[in-house]
């Protein structure tokens, strides 16, 4: 019985190339569901989508957060996003390319957002991730974080905190740490 279906599928697939045309490459799952979930995509015009390896490649792309408000203000902040083919079943691999003094990420680009760990659902998409990340940038999280020296000064003294955030976006030494500029 499967042989039978093998013989189908060769069949078609030898049709399709006697036909001239390039064979067509099956999508997996997550593929077509990222696929739905980008042209759904309803982006602030803060925040813009580009593919990097080419519209081809939807399981790889980046996003830019440029925040209007909050500490981060002006900044411009680049994400990248993997994707697995078991999307949404799991959710998208997220780094931020731009260093940043920031409680929830760290000198790594390590993103704290629970719903990129244990609150992840696949009733959730990649529209909900980027909100995600937009509200760190809106609201710093000091109770979880991953970079512990910011999320303790946010926590104890918020003027320092809005000092050390604007001098590295500015390009410029926090501590030991060196960020490059991103305003």
């Amino acid at each position: 019985m499967i042989k039978l279906f093998k013989i189908k599928d060769q069949k078609r697939e030898d049709a399709a190339n006697s036909s001239g045309r390039a064979p067509v490459k099956k999508q997996s799952a997550g593929e077509l569901r990222l696929h739905k979930d980008i042209s759904e995509l309803n982006l602030p015009k803060s925040t813009v989508i580009s593919f990097p390896n080419g519209k081809d490649d939807l399981m790889n792309f980046e996003i830019s957060i440029r925040p209007d408000e909050g500490y981060y203000q002006g900044g411009t902040f680049v994400f990248t996003f993997q994707v697995s083919p078991s999307y949404p079943h799991e959710p998208p691999k997220v780094k931020c390319k731009t260093k940043v003094y920031h409680p929830n990420i760290d000198l790594e680009g390590n993103v704290c957002l629970n719903i990129l760990r244990e609150d992840w659902k696949p009733v959730l998409n990649i529209n909900t991730v980027i909100y995600g990340l937009i509200l760190l940038f809106m609201q710093p999280n000091d109770e979880d974080p991953l970079n512990h020296d910011a999320a303790a000064v946010l926590r104890d003294n918020p003027r320092l905190f809005e000092t050390n955030v604007r001098r590295a976006m500015a390009g410029g030494y926090v501590g030991q740490i060196y960020f490059p500029r991103c305003i």
